[in-house]
């Protein structure tokens, strides 16, 4: 910064040497020239009034000329600006013009609003115990947002948009009943069908009738910037076409749900509220940087949003589209993680505890066995399923997989075929 700083200075003292070359070389120039003896009438007045003559023809036929006064006035702004712009600069951030900023939230909105919708889910709830006897059913409502991935009629969302089944002890939520698009560009609102569901990406994508959709473009999230300039786009609390914008906080953020469930998500002060879910993330130039999912939630909390990566959710896409379901390999066990303390209250090692063995399952193939401790897959330690499911997931169903289990102290490597979770 001491270099550029010094440069600045440079080009403001060069700044003040040629904006004014009149007053300055002129001057300059008859001071260091020797004097001479002569006439004063026809040595000094005489010039000096040619001289004022001269100028006033000169300035007269400049300013009279439109293109040489623009040029001249057009200059003189231009080194105004680099001269103010020099003078703005401080420490290490230049002041930047809200203009800009502005400009690039447009043309991001422009580009990306035609190729996000609003969802409206409809579902029913069930009462237990209900005061009058027995159990009362309702109707209920919720919202959410989607991404057009195809021109006729592919949207991409959430899983927990548009399945939303679930059961407390109180009351029953049944899957969606009804599923209504609208389009951002024109209201107009269309019946959707679910196509398929994934619950471990949190995934899911519903088609609604209809043909020359926009597409959204999508972008490399694997490239995206801690810095870079994000906009949350949806339908927050049902209402349409809302944008919102901060920047890319943190990349490939690891992040717990309510449900246990970890994801390796994008971060961003964009606000999300509810009914954001399932819309898009974008960047600068309106392309789709992921899927807006979860925000934390408290009262020392303010403007942490996540968004699933955009690239990881095109295989998901297609399988889903193709198959209306992910197709996983699959050990078939169940697991308990080990730590240390726990592993030697029960004589064991630190790992996974094998507590079941589905039947014909690859594990049961391969050879593992109920009270195995797995320490290792693929050669590489493993302490919790997460682990090992990682490493799992980076295969393909019918690939072979080592693991490492200790049993009755003794350590075992073995060989199985993953196979195609249920």
């Amino acid at each position: 910064m001491e270099n550029n700083n010094q440069e600045n200075e440079t080009n403001n003292s060069k700044f003040k040497t040629v904006s004014n070359p009149g007053n300055y070389k002129a001057v300059y120039e008859m001071d260091n020239k020797p004097k001479k003896k002569s006439n004063f009438g026809r040595n000094v007045v005489l010039p000096f009034f040619s001289g004022v003559v001269g100028c006033a023809v000169v300035l007269g036929t400049c300013f009279g000329v439109p293109s040489i006064r623009e040029q001249i006035m057009g200059s003189k702004n231009s080194n105004s600006s680099n001269s103010s712009s020099s003078a703005q600069t401080t420490g290490y951030v230049d002041q930047v013009s809200l203009s800009n900023y502005s400009d690039t939230a447009v043309y991001a909105a422009n580009k990306i609003l035609p190729s996000i919708v609003g969802i409206q889910i409809e579902y029913n709830v069930t009462s237990m115990f209900s005061i009058f006897g027995g159990n009362q059913t309702s109707t209920a409502t919720a919202t959410g947002s989607g991404i057009i991935i195809s021109d006729d009629g592919y949207i991409l969302t959430n899983n927990h948009v548009v399945s939303s089944s679930e059961a407390e002890a109180y009351y029953q939520v049944s899957e969606a009943t009804k599923i209504t698009v609208t389009l951002f560009n024109d209201d107009t609102q269309y019946d959707a069908t679910i196509v398929g569901t994934d619950e471990e990406t949190d995934l899911a994508v519903i088609k609604i009738d209809a043909t020359g959709l926009t597409k959204a473009e999508f972008a490399d999230s694997d490239s995206i910037k801690v810095g870079e300039f994000a906009m949350a786009v949806g339908s927050p609390l049902g209402l349409q076409s809302t944008i919102t914008c901060g920047v890319v906080s943190a990349v490939n953020r690891e992040v717990t749900d309510t449900d246990g469930k970890k994801y390796t998500l994008i971060q961003t002060d964009a606000a999300i509220n509810a009914g954001n879910s399932g819309g898009a993330l974008v960047n600068s130039e309106g392309k789709v940087i992921g899927v807006n999912t979860l925000k934390l939630t408290g009262n020392d909390v303010e403007g942490m949003g996540f968004a699933i990566p955009i690239n990881s959710t095109t295989d998901i896409t297609s399988q889903l589209i193709q198959y209306s379901k992910v197709k996983r390999p699959y050990i078939g066990i169940t697991g308990m993680d080990l730590d240390a303390e726990t592993a030697k209250a029960n004589n064991l090692v630190e790992g996974i505890y094998v507590k079941d063995v589905e039947t014909f399952s690859a594990a049961e193939k391969g050879g593992v066995k109920i009270g195995d401790v797995i320490i290792k897959a693929d050669g590489t330690d493993v302490k919790t399923m997460d682990e090992l499911n990682e490493i799992k997931n980076s295969h393909s169903i019918g690939d072979e997989m080592t693991i490492t289990v200790n049993r009755d102290g003794q350590e075992k490597e073995l060989t199985i075929t993953l196979g195609e979770q249920p």
